[in-house]
């Protein structure tokens, strides 16, 4: 008897625990419900803006090349520094300048000198010929003459003119004021025509340039108050680290043609710099405002995409959802645009939609 027991023990602790697991299947099949959260579809007051890959330029920014061979004498700034039109910023050699230039002085005097006899030498003949001493033939032979010295004197006056402009351009001066870049070579350093010493920009402004495609430009046209010689647009700079520019720009259209082989064209934005934050050849993007007013949203966790489609799970009123197809928009942050196919004040799931399908009943749980 002791042993029937025995057998009886662990064969109704298998039945109790059929009879358990059979309860809370039960229990689940009863409540078929999930939890997710629901939300109100996000309707704001926004502008929209479409971004491009911007170039930033300074307003101005030149190179600063030596228009002389020479070494390079003297450095008088340091990289970086600010500098005023008409600053001498580096100096060649010039004594070699300063040989030609006095060389060239004294042809000048020379000239003169012979320009001075020979016209002394015209005066006399005029008179020989009016006491009929000499020919006529012989005043207009000294006539040449004189014609001839101040000829070469005028020449005298080039060489000259010429030796002077290159002895100045041995001080290579700011055009403007600007803030010197990179300075590439040091002093002591032999210079060719043309050899590049450094660059200087004015970075009180900044121009922004960026590419529209043709088919943006059309849709520009199409606005009623477009001129393509005084378009205006108010545009926002977003930097390489994805912040805001504090300031906004204007944007006007500077090419009258299409790029063949992107078939683009360029706009560009002017902007203040008096902080000096932005830079010569730096980049970051454009973002153009392309609609403003009343915008609906939907978060990228509440939306499913199939094939190129979007979709949301609408909340019914009997707390079941349906799977609903909408029209998306540009992408805002973590946001889609809805330009149509949901209404302002349905109620869509949130998150965690997968997994869930039309018909399915669902508990609302806050966001």
């Amino acid at each position: 008897m002791n042993t029937f027991f025995s057998f009886l023990t662990p064969l109704a602790g298998v039945i109790i625990l059929v009879s358990s697991c059979t309860v809370n299947s039960t229990e689940n099949k009863t409540d078929p419900a999930r939890k997710v959260p629901v939300v109100e579809l996000s309707v704001q007051d926004t502008t929209i803006f479409k971004e491009y890959i911007a170039d930033i330029q300074a307003v101005k920014n030149v190179e600063l090349r030596s228009r002389l061979s020479g070494f390079l004498n003297k450095i008088y700034v340091d990289e970086g520094a600010v500098v005023q039109a008409g600053q001498v910023l580096f100096k060649l050699n010039d004594e070699e300048y300063k040989a030609d230039y006095a060389k060239a002085e004294a042809a000048l005097n020379i000239a003169i000198s012979e320009a001075k006899k020979v016209e002394l030498e015209k005066m006399r003949t005029a008179k020989l010929v009016d006491k009929n001493i000499i020919s006529h033939t012989e005043k207009e032979l000294m006539g040449v003459q004189y014609k001839a010295v101040l000829s070469k004197v005028e020449e005298a006056k080039a060489v000259l003119s010429q030796a002077r402009t290159k002895l100045s351009q041995t001080a290579i001066r700011a055009p403007f004021n600007g803030r010197i870049n990179r300075i590439l070579l040091k002093a002591g350093s032999l210079l060719d025509e043309g050899s590049l010493i450094t660059t200087i920009s004015d970075l009180n402004a900044v121009n922004v340039y960026f590419d529209i495609s043709e088919a943006e430009y059309l849709n520009l046209a199409n606005d009623s108050s477009f001129s393509s010689n005084n378009f205006r647009r108010k545009v926002k700079l977003i930097l390489a680290n994805g912040q805001e520019y504090r300031h906004t720009g204007e944007a006007r259209i500077v090419e009258s043609e299409f790029q063949p082989n992107t078939g683009s064209i360029s706009l560009r934005a002017e902007f203040p710099n008096t902080e000096g934050l932005l830079k010569h050849g730096a980049s970051g993007k454009i973002g153009v405002p392309v609609s403003t007013g009343e915008t609906r949203f939907v978060h990228q966790k509440s939306v499913v995409e199939i094939q190129d489609k979007a979709y949301v799970y609408v909340v019914n009123e009997d707390e079941t959802v349906t799977m609903t197809p909408f029209l998306s928009g540009a992408r805002v942050g973590h946001y889609y645009v809805v330009e149509g196919g949901l209404d302002k004040g349905q109620r869509i799931v949130y998150e965690g939609v997968q997994g869930l399908r039309d018909g399915m009943k669902i508990r609302e749980t806050k966001k």
